[in-house]
């Protein structure tokens, strides 16, 4: 079973580095879903890192729906990860009727080639999840990232045991959200082959009139997830 960290930041990538996570899914924001790495990040964590990253592709916050510009900005945000050769790209479009947007998700797979490609969670937010999984499977996507439509993983795992059946080995379904040592058995008895964890703790901050809880991939939470594997 292989463990995607979702890293929001150049610490949590390096923690996730040093636990000996097999790969990261790279982001900031983790607060509000995750959004689209810096520039300097990106930089950062090619130049010093070695772990195997995909990048999260994500405009903003809120739903998937994406105007032309802000799917402009996807393209060239695309676009730079595959010049910085990085192993893949996370991303995905919705359309009003909340089923995938064919034609500009289509876009963003023939643009990041030849990176691999996930479909992240807009998936959980899709009317017919069955219908979306064979259209994925269609365009050629590697793997989906969902929770199964639930809140966390484990509370949708009837709908990830469904979609992994239908996949029939054709696409990767990544259970992901709320994953940890304490419940990983659930699916490993169920032989899912990949899995999403941010495996994160917070860390205190000096007062500040701007501060916000910050979360960071905890090496020990990893390194414990890992034992379990």
């Amino acid at each position: 079973m292989l463990l995607e960290i979702c890293a929001n930041s150049f610490q949590s990538a390096k923690n996730a580095q040093e636990a000996g996570a097999h790969r990261i899914e790279l982001c900031q924001e983790l607060s509000v879903g995750g959004l689209t790495p810096s520039y300097g990040l990106l930089r950062l964590v090619k130049e010093k890192l070695h772990i195997p990253i995909h990048i999260l592709i994500r405009p903003r916050s809120g739903n998937f729906i994406y105007t032309a510009e802000e799917f402009e900005q996807m393209q060239k945000d695309i676009a730079l990860c595959r010049e910085l050769n990085f192993d893949g790209i996370v991303s995905g479009i919705l359309k009003k009727d909340k089923t995938i947007d064919i034609e500009r998700t289509k876009a963003l797979i023939d643009l990041a080639r030849p990176l691999s490609f996930t479909f992240h969670r807009a998936f959980d937010e899709v009317m017919n999840p069955l219908i979306a999984l064979k259209q994925l499977i269609e365009l050629g996507v590697e793997r989906v990232l969902t929770s199964g439509q639930k809140s966390s993983a484990e509370q949708g795992i009837e709908l990830l045991k469904h979609l992994k059946t239908q996949s029939k080995g054709e696409i990767i379904i990544m259970p992901g959200s709320g994953i940890n040592a304490s419940n990983l058995n659930v699916f490993k008895a169920n032989a899912f082959s990949e899995i999403h964890s941010s495996a994160s703790s917070k860390v205190s901050q000096s007062e500040s009139l701007f501060s916000e809880d910050q979360t960071v991939s905890d090496i020990n939470k990893i390194r414990t997830i890992l034992h379990a594997i």
